[in-house]
């Protein structure tokens, strides 16, 4: 079953989750730290972190939202930084950041759809992701479309949360998740589903060993999954 967060309506899930975050785009960042507890800032500088020694000029960031990943990615020194999304609102937050630090000849924000890049083929070093692919409409069409784009012996790096397993941070956490959390947000973003949205799509989500079975359907090879924070998060590494 497809998970999608406006229940009541029609519209397809790329079509819902372009309008609710087009919704929360305003207070996306604030609250991202701020039900985090800030945690989600280490979870990307360990991700980029990986790519350090591969020195990657050419970056594509996936699902960019508001650019967090993006600007992240400026660590690496890169020549390039493509970040793609659905939503326009997302975007226009990030292009602001962007702007704020006078980064715009470096990274280029562009609307587009994570799953049906307007893209040329082999044209990356390393295609990056952060909370993105879960929400996809198609998990391994997506994943398939990033392994495209990527330059053979380049890395593909997913942050994505995940599943703790163990007593008692995995009650703590699915507790946390289930109840506080969209209350918070709701009440912050003032869209009603957006984070009752989230937990859903964690749950439904297929995480550690199931997602690098996709992902090497997808093409990606020497996989590995890297736990974070007692799995509350985890960072998936694929080569090409």
């Amino acid at each position: 079953m497809t998970v999608v967060p406006y229940k009541d309506k029609d519209a397809g899930k790329r079509e819902q989750i372009a309008e609710m975050f087009d919704n929360v785009s305003p207070k996306y960042d604030f609250l991202n730290h701020l039900l985090s507890a800030g945690i989600d800032i280490y979870w990307r500088k360990r991700a980029i972190k990986l790519l350090k020694k591969e020195k990657p000029q050419t970056i594509l960031d996936i699902a960019t939202g508001t650019g967090d990943f993006a600007i992240e990615a400026l660590a690496l020194n890169p020549k390039k930084i493509i970040g793609i999304d659905i939503s326009e609102g997302m975007l226009a937050v990030g292009r602001e950041k962007i702007k704020k630090i006078g980064m715009e000849n470096v990274i280029d924000l562009r609307t587009g759809d994570s799953a049906n890049l307007p893209l040329e083929s082999n044209s990356f070093d390393a295609v990056i992701a952060s909370f993105g692919v879960r929400n996809f409409e198609n998990l391994l069409n997506g994943l398939t479309d990033m392994f495209r784009v990527m330059k053979p012996g380049g890395t593909c790096i997913v942050l994505e949360f995940s599943k703790p397993k163990t007593f008692p941070f995995k009650q703590l956490y699915n507790f946390y998740f289930r109840y506080i959390l969209p209350i918070v947000g709701r009440m912050v973003s003032k869209d009603t589903a957006a984070y009752t949205y989230l937990p859903e799509s964690v749950q439904a989500f297929p995480d550690g060993n199931d997602f690098l079975k996709i992902y090497e359907q997808a093409g990606f090879k020497d996989t590995k999954c890297i736990p974070l924070t007692f799995g509350i998060c985890s960072i998936y590494v694929g080569k090409k």
